[in-house]
């Protein structure tokens, strides 16, 4: 029998693979093209068309007549590195009278003797950047709040900059002979979490991260299963939700714990 012969349509056997490819081929269209996208409860069609269109990837329409909003409010604050190297005496000295406000929880010398975070020597666009946040409602404290959003944006600056000018002191905790935890120095590299250091000291610091040695292991604590729970979400591009939500609760413990062991290293100035 001849090549001819074996692919003519008189061919049954010819006829019926054709007729099964094809049969074949209309099926997985079906399915792919139109039953699959109408399978999925969140994905809302006009009709078949449009269905077809949204398997190709190419929609025929927008599937929502209003941008995609933010469940939530974003921070404002731009971080850069263009800081000003030293303090303005007049930001300074108008800080300080501001700052006796803020005594009665962090200190009357910018270190605390309760829960809440040490400013003493802390950088200023840290400062600045949760200031800021209070203000506009990204981040939320019953205490902070009400006393951030009177604040002005001199105020801010100039709080930052007292803070920033006051030398770094030891916090109110026990030295420690503690190893530096792997999740400070090496990080958790097959979960995609970079080492605290990295960001905020030991290694290196990120502009705009806050350094952490002497800072209460209570308050750092916090704040980690407050990103990690989502909780707090006033972190840039989230970088911080995603690192904490990648740590485990003995990892969370380890680095607030040794954190709050360090004494500050050395004096920072704005």
């Amino acid at each position: 029998m001849s090549d001819d012969r074996l692919l003519s349509p008189r061919d049954p056997w010819f006829t019926g693979s054709v007729s099964i490819t094809v049969g074949l081929l209309a099926v997985t269209a079906l399915g792919g093209f139109v039953l699959l996208p109408y399978a999925q409860p969140d994905l809302k069609l006009a009709g078949v068309w449009d269905a077809i269109c949204s398997a190709a990837g190419v929609p025929k329409s927008s599937s929502a007549t209003d941008p995609v909003q933010p469940d939530g409010k974003l921070t404002r604050v731009v971080i850069t590195s263009a800081l000003p190297s030293t303090a303005d005496p007049e930001a300074v000295g108008r800080g300080a009278t501001l700052a006796q406000q803020c005594a009665i929880c962090h200190g009357p010398t910018g270190v605390s003797r309760a829960d809440s975070p040490n400013l003493a020597g802390q950088y200023a666009p840290a400062i600045y950047k949760q200031l800021a946040d209070f203000k506009s409602g990204v981040r939320v404290n019953a205490t902070m709040t009400p006393f951030a959003v009177n604040l002005s944006e001199r105020d801010m600056t100039d709080l930052s900059a007292y803070y920033a000018y006051l030398p770094r002191l030891p916090g109110f905790h026990p030295a420690s002979d503690k190893p530096v935890p792997r999740i400070v120095i090496n990080g958790a590299p097959l979960r995609n979490v970079a080492p605290c250091g990295s960001c905020h000291g030991v290694l290196d610091n990120k502009t705009g991260s806050p350094w952490l040695e002497g800072q209460p292991a209570a308050y750092v604590k916090a704040q980690l299963q407050a990103f990690a729970s989502g909780a707090r979400r006033n972190d840039i591009s989230q970088q911080m939700r995603n690192v904490a939500r990648r740590m485990t609760s003995e990892e969370i413990n380890q680095a607030a714990e040794w954190y709050a062991s360090q004494p500050p290293t050395g004096i920072h100035t704005q």
